[in-house]
């Protein structure tokens, strides 16, 4: 697989952030999308996105083939989420991997989670999702939505070599849709994409991000 820039390189950190200040809207309500409550909160908080993130999954919708639709798990998170996630899977690699220096433990906990100051859910740019059936079957895209490495054997990679026929071309199914509609995906994630955060904004070349720390109260 090729060289591939984590959420945690310096050079993500280094993208100025100018928030648009767009506000955050429910997939919930919305027709384009489905919305799966495994990763619901009571506040609701899960199915939140920014306005200009929404448009662009009503677009990527759009370009699915006929009975496909895209299933989002997960959107918005809350700071003290990330923290959590973060710090919990950082603590499970350390218990696994006691030699690894604090710098490759950031690096390797990086792969499945950004950290909180970076993070793209934090900032309401970004989304989990897979692709399903009008009547809300998932397709088999080689391993379940928030697979870590360790479990998956890598295949959680978007361009991992070691998954089913079937399930690299629902990948690229999923990946020309949301590619075209202007999202970048996280490339040791196949289910995470994201539009308008600093790690769009370097894959693309974009001088700023447009989307800080968000709050759903704002």
């Amino acid at each position: 697989m090729p060289s591939i820039i984590l959420m945690n390189d310096p050079e993500v950190a280094r993208v100025p952030v100018r928030d648009c200040e767009e506000p955050l809207v429910d997939l919930r309500e919305l027709p384009f999308v489905t919305v799966d409550p495994r990763q619901a909160d009571a506040e609701g908080a899960y199915a939140l996105i920014r306005e200009g993130v929404a448009w662009r999954l009503a677009r990527a919708a759009r370009l699915l083939p006929d009975g496909l639709r895209l299933l989002v798990t997960e959107g918005y998170r809350p700071l003290s989420l990330q923290i959590h996630y973060f710090e919990s899977y950082a603590a499970e690699l350390r218990r696994a991997n006691p030699d690894w220096s604090e710098e490759h433990l950031r690096t390797q906990t990086s792969r499945s989670l950004s950290p909180p100051e970076i993070g793209p859910h934090v900032a309401g740019a970004a989304v989990d999702l897979t692709l399903c059936t009008a009547t809300g079957e998932e397709l088999d895209m080689g391993t379940a939505v928030d697979a870590s490495p360790e479990e998956s054997d890598l295949a959680c990679y978007t361009d991992a070599p070691n998954i089913s026929d079937t399930a690299r071309h629902n990948r690229r199914v999923l990946s020309a849709a949301l590619g075209t509609a202007g999202l970048v995906n996280y490339p040791t994630e196949w289910w995470h994409w994201s539009y308008g955060d600093r790690y769009w904004a370097l894959m693309t070349g974009a001088p700023t991000a447009l989307y800080g720390p968000a709050d759903p109260l704002r």
